[in-house]
């Protein structure tokens, strides 16, 4: 008979004080991060006197599921969540497309003042927004596009998101191999050949991190659709959040169901592409 062989038992892990100091530490900022998220859903299904009861009560009792249901009926809330589904598309699209377009010109098509005009463009994100709204409300209006959603569609493409945009593809851009390239010119392809088919699916990480942040700014955005916006039937989420404060005060109950519903989207993209969001961040600053 053959003997059995043994089955070791598992070496014990042994954290060091260094690395559960850093772990404790983790977690307390992890748990300082989420508590507002989790006083947020709390909230959303209070009753609106047990909102501000002290101690804090964070499991509602009983649970208001008719919050929601009010939200809809106070605010045009399906049109708001539509108009910032659109905009918010349409300018993660223009954003990607535009961005990697330039960031592979200035990261792989040699030129006079390549370096001088991109840092002329990087310098643009200096110019704080408040600084040029001004003229380019006085733009859109000789244009006729105030009370639109073509400058909350235009703007961020070829502002300071859209210039974020450029940087992030160039850096992404400068660390594949130039062997790439050579090998496909050889075989007769063009620039834009190039770009499109070996450049672009490369560059999945990039995109996947220049989508959830232009995402994330467009959905948030508050500022251009307060300037631009004056029809309640084209406002946006955020500015349709404003309506539950008025001159009698905050309807807390009604805002944090709206902002639950607003979060939703956010968190659903990142956890879908929370790797390739990692991962672009880690390669996009490894070459200057």
């Amino acid at each position: 008979m053959k003997a059995e062989p043994m089955i070791k038992p598992a070496p014990r892990v042994r954290l060091r004080p260094g690395v559960l100091l850093h772990y404790l530490i983790l977690t307390l900022i992890s748990v300082i991060m989420i508590l507002p998220f989790v006083w947020m859903l709390s909230t959303s299904l209070k009753e609106p006197s047990d909102i501000f009861v002290f101690p804090p009560q964070w499991i509602p009792s009983p649970i208001r599921w008719e919050n929601y249901s009010e939200v809809l009926q106070a605010i045009p809330f399906g049109r708001f969540y539509f108009n910032s589904v659109y905009i918010a598309a349409l300018v993660t699209i223009g954003t990607v497309l535009f961005a990697s377009l330039s960031g592979y010109a200035f990261g792989r098509i040699p030129f006079v003042g390549r370096n001088l005009v991109f840092l002329i463009l990087l310098s643009t994100m200096m110019i704080p927004h408040e600084a040029t709204s001004i003229p380019m409300f006085l733009f859109m209006r000789d244009l006729g596009f105030i009370n639109t959603h073509f400058p909350l569609i235009v703007v961020p493409i070829f502002g300071a998101g859209g210039v974020f945009g450029v940087f992030v593809m160039r850096q992404f851009f400068l660390t594949l191999p130039k062997e790439l390239e050579e090998a496909a010119m050889i075989d007769g392809c063009s620039r834009f050949g190039i770009y499109w088919r070996i450049m672009l699916p490369l560059a999945g990480p990039a995109i996947s991190t220049l989508t959830i942040f232009t995402f994330l700014t467009c959905w948030n955005e508050f500022y251009d659709p307060l300037i631009f916006v004056n029809s309640r039937e084209l406002m946006t989420i955020p500015l349709g959040l404003s309506l539950f404060t008025d001159e009698a005060g905050t309807s807390w109950h009604l805002l944090m169901s709206a902002s639950v519903m607003a979060t939703l989207p956010l968190l659903i993209i990142f956890f879908f592409a929370q790797k390739q969001f990692m991962e672009g961040v880690a390669m996009t600053g490894l070459k200057d």
